[in-house]
């Protein structure tokens, strides 16, 4: 039987401002990646997320970032090694202490926007921020995007990790996303995801925009909180998946 978690980036608004329906999504998802104060979140804003995701059983995970508000992390920053593996070391310490607070435990680690990109063009730079975060939990799970350089870091420090696709953005041919500036980059029509998912986990591979079959290995889906439309779409690739035998479980 097919089997695949489905995760997604929660906790992302900021003081009054709210960006998603997070308790909505929390009840379909079981992963969630929680934004750590640095591209989105706060304090409060991060105890509300993970209170929700124990009270709905959801896996909680760290969202590093980076410290770039205005521009929701997407922006690309030039910090050096040093400073990113402080930056992600810095984000999944708060995510652990707030997890904990509301009497649950990080397990899973994923990168956000832009520093998830570079990550996914780098292996230095990925090895930077995933053995930093294995520094602070040696047993933490790595979401890496599959088949791009962020699992060739993953395999070599001989972590555990999953590999991650996602549901509302198209790939290039190298497994990279598409820019989202570029025009069908994000996705919207939620029956044609759930076909699209449901072919990819059936064939092993990432089918890019030109429909090419990248093999690779599957374990989570992402359906992206602040897309339009996240949680019917969310909602409609769960019901899709398993009305067609895929088993929706936490990793």
């Amino acid at each position: 039987m097919l089997k695949a978690d489905l995760n997604s980036d929660i906790g992302e608004g900021f003081g009054d401002w709210t960006k998603g329906d997070d308790a909505a999504l929390m009840q379909v998802i079981t992963s969630a990646n929680v934004a750590c104060g640095f591209h989105a979140g706060d304090p409060d804003v991060m105890a509300r997320t993970m209170k929700l995701a124990v009270d709905n059983g959801v896996g909680i995970g760290a969202h590093p970032g980076f410290a770039d508000l205005k521009g929701f992390g997407r922006r690309r920053l030039p910090l050096s090694h040093a400073e990113i593996a402080n930056l992600v070391t810095y984000q999944l310490g708060a995510a652990q202490a707030m997890a904990r607070a509301a009497g649950g435990q990080v397990r899973h680690l994923k990168l956000h926007g832009a520093l998830a990109n570079m990550a996914s063009e780098d292996a230095d730079l990925a090895r930077v921020c995933f053995e930093a975060a294995l520094k602070v939990q040696p047993d933490i799970v790595i979401m890496v995007l599959a088949a791009t350089a962020m699992e060739q870091a993953a395999r070599d420090l001989n972590c555990t990790w999953a590999g991650e696709i996602f549901a509302d953005r198209a790939y290039n041919d190298d497994a990279t996303l598409v820019d989202r500036r570029q025009p069908g980059a994000v996705l919207h029509d939620a029956q044609a995801i759930s076909l699209r998912i449901l072919e990819m986990l059936k064939a092993g591979a990432i089918i890019t925009e030109s429909g090419k079959h990248i093999p690779c290995k599957i374990d989570t889906i992402c359906v992206h909180g602040d897309t339009e439309g996240a949680l019917t779409m969310a909602s409609a690739l769960k019901t899709g998946l398993q009305e067609a035998g895929v088993e929706i479980a936490k990793l």
